[in-house]
């Protein structure tokens, strides 16, 4: 008989304290014993062997464990305060050094006290020292442990000594049923579940340690399969429920479509047109469309989005697209208001900033359905904004938004038939619920096996070629010490009819980060350069006062924009044909090439110019020298994965998606193969075994948190 669940999964030596660590376990995720017991080693302490001091001594500058008496224990003032204790055995003696100490350390180190201490050791002025060893009062003849030392990921407040007998508790309670049959952990050559989690908390010491520090040890294998198994398994049922939902098709009825693309004064690329008829056949669908659209800086993702909102426009129904930004937002409302509004479509605009009239007028077209496209902000998921007949959502940038945020915007229709008589509205009210279609959209390229692992429910579709006629553009790395050599260039290229861009990441100054800001930046050149035009934008100015900068600077009347990172998407000004980063090393891979992406949309030649502070630290250097060898977003990305891996690379927080803690998708692509096609076996083929399998294993790994897979 399994042992019965207990609450709380930790030990409790008081209620207060037993509240207080509960909740410090919380933040780390840990709320049951499973989540203690699948709480891995970060790495491992060797603390099954001590060494003579004298033998770590002449090692050279080595980890070793030394066991030794106290012989003093002073506090020294000079250079700084710090706690000396020197110990020794048989073979020589030891100085341990407390650069930080509490005053009882000095009671619990006093001479006459035996300990053992481990840590790196180094050859001092005064012979062998080690500086803040990890240590323990022992009797002599204390056992050694007969297996490597695990040390956790912990948080404020969480000792390892804790977690360690939290984690042995929690694994007397669990049920260690394997989750995956016999013949299943044959077929995938897997070791037991509780043979590998055992392993991995209590590894003997004759255990490959470069295997274990490396991930790769047949356990490691286990537990990183079981993770990618739990969220593919999530992944493929989300698809499969959103299937099972009622959506509105969305077949071309009108002329819309055709009159838009008879107007545009370009035409579609091929890439362009293939992913346009990837949408359509979508929206055509009956539940709901849930595609991803990729595509490189500049390479024409405006107009497919506008495409697709006029097919829905064409079917009777609405559309909205959401931008992270007012700058991005009013973009996208110019360029497609302009192509929409001469063919008889009313587009709506709403954002925070606008005046309360406006605001309600824009309301109430929404809610009564005049506003056939509507273009904003985060202003469009508040309370207050309700679709008639909503039919396609369009996010931009969506890495940008929330789970929650899309999900809401998603959910802003008020019926299906969005009006009628009672009789009507009554059956609209039983009826299952509609859910309108989604497109997303990206200018940061998803690399294949991210795209595979995280986004398994979503259709992809990808732009990728660019539009005729765009230059490439050249990219140099240049040493603030030679600022004023790029003012040169800023002022040759407006000579020559140009505009230019100044980026820096700071509004005003920061004493963490002695960074060049944007107003110093922008009095620099207001000062450098008197003959020129220099604008000013950034996030803390009004809405009204960034667009009049932007307004000037589209139509010419600016030389010199200088910004944050507020252009970073979405500015479209073809005569900008240089780009100035300013403490580029600050930036990432993928902001970088946004910012670049915001020249080059002209026929004139383009240069992006990476001002970097020295030294560059490692990470930095790599980030430059892809962004001087590489213009194509894709090779940015998959770069920009190997340096950052996949959790930062997706932004956990900001996009909702639950990180993998185990696999790492740069080295165990043939895992994520593996457990894909496994869960597409058992999901398939719904037996009670399979469907108690996906249970089983669900609930062991993702627990009441299967929705942040969620896209």
């Amino acid at each position: 008989m399994p042992a019965p669940k207990r609450k709380p999964a930790t030990p409790a030596p008081s209620a207060p304290v037993a509240n207080t660590r509960a909740s410090k376990l919380e933040k780390l995720g840990l709320r049951s014993d499973m989540d203690l017991v699948l709480h891995l080693p970060l790495r491992y302490e060797d603390e099954t062997e001590v060494i003579a001091i004298r033998q770590a001594g002449m090692m050279g500058t080595s980890v070793a464990q030394v066991e030794g008496v106290v012989t003093a224990c002073n506090i020294q003032y000079r250079p700084r305060r710090q706690l000396i204790v020197t110990i020794a055995d048989d073979s020589g003696q030891l100085v341990m050094r407390f650069l930080n100490f509490y005053g009882s350390q000095t009671k619990q180190l006093a001479v006459g006290t035996r300990v053992r201490a481990r840590g790196e050791i180094r050859h001092g002025f005064f012979g062998a020292e080690v500086v803040h060893p990890n240590y323990k009062v022992v009797l002599e003849g204390a056992p050694l442990p007969d297996v490597l030392t695990p040390v956790y990921p912990a948080g404020e407040g969480l000792s390892q000594v804790f977690l360690r007998k939290a984690i042995a508790d929690a694994m007397q309670h669990i049920e260690w049923r394997d989750t995956l049959s016999p013949a299943q952990l044959a077929a995938q050559q897997l070791m037991p579940f509780e043979t590998a989690v055992r392993l991995l908390h209590n590894p003997p010491p004759e255990v490959d340690e470069h295997a274990l520090e490396d991930r790769s040890h047949p356990a490691w294998v286990r537990m990183k399969f079981d993770e990618l198994l739990a969220q593919q398994l999530s992944l493929k049922r989300a698809q499969v429920a959103r299937r099972a939902k009622n959506a509105r098709a969305l077949p071309v009825v009108g002329q819309l479509s055709a009159a838009f693309l008879a107007t545009l004064p370009f035409s579609l690329t091929k890439a362009q047109q293939r992913v346009v008829a990837e949408i359509s056949v979508d929206l055509c669908a009956s539940f709901p469309m849930q595609r991803l659209l990729q595509g490189d800086v500049g390479s024409g993702k405006t107009v497919v989005a506008a495409l697709a909102a006029a097919q829905a426009i064409d079917s009777g129904y609405q559309a909205v697209l959401m931008a992270p930004t007012e700058i991005l937002a009013d973009q996208h409302f110019r360029k497609i208001a302009a192509w929409m509004e001469p063919l008889g479509v009313r587009v709506a605009w709403l954002t925070g900033s606008l005046k309360k009239k406006e605001k309600l007028a824009s309301l109430a077209m929404i809610e009564s359905g005049e506003a056939q496209l509507v273009i904003g902000t985060h202003a469009l998921i508040q309370d207050s904004v309700q679709f008639a007949k909503l039919g396609l959502v369009i996010v931009d940038e969506q890495h940008r938004f929330g789970v929650g945020q899309r999900l809401a915007l998603r959910n802003k229709t008020t019926s299906e038939n969005g009006g009628g008589d009672a009789a009507e509205k009554s059956a609209a009210a039983v009826a299952p619920p509609v859910v309108p279609h989604q497109l997303m959209m990206s200018a940061t390229p998803i690399p294949r096996t991210l795209a595979m692992t995280y986004y398994a429910d979503l259709e992809i579709s990808v732009i990728d070629e660019l539009p005729p006629g765009r230059t490439p553009i050249v990219t140099r790395a240049v040493d603030q010490m030679r600022r004023d050599e790029v003012i040169e260039r800023v002022h040759a290229a407006v000579q020559d009819g140009r505009q230019a861009y100044w980026v820096c990441p700071l509004i005003e100054e920061s004493e963490a980060l002695q960074l060049q800001t944007a107003t110093e930046t922008y009095a620099m050149l207001v000062e450098a350069l008197p003959d020129l035009r220099i604008g000013l934008v950034h996030g803390r100015l009004k809405q009204a006062e960034k667009q009049e900068v932007m307004d000037a600077f589209s139509a010419g009347a600016c030389h010199v924009l200088v910004a944050t990172t507020v252009i970073e998407v979405g500015v479209d000004v073809p005569n900008a044909s240089l780009m100035v980063i300013e403490h580029a090393e600050r930036f990432g891979l993928s902001q970088l090439h946004q910012l670049r992406g915001r020249v080059g949309r002209g026929s004139a030649a383009s240069v992006c110019l990476l001002l970097y502070q020295s030294p560059l630290g490692h990470i930095a250097k790599q980030r430059l020298m892809t962004m001087r060898e590489t213009t194509d977003g894709f090779e940015i990305a998959r770069r920009d994965l190997e340096i950052r891996g996949p959790g930062e690379f997706l932004g956990a927080r900001q996009s909702g998606q639950a990180m993998l803690r185990f696999a790492d998708l740069t080295t165990d692509q043939w895992l994520v193969d593996r457990a894909r096609d496994l869960a597409q076996t058992l999901l398939q083929d719904p037996t009670a075994a399979n469907q108690a399998t996906v249970s089983a294993h669900l609930a062991r790994w993702l627990g009441g948190r299967e929705d942040f897979l969620k896209v």
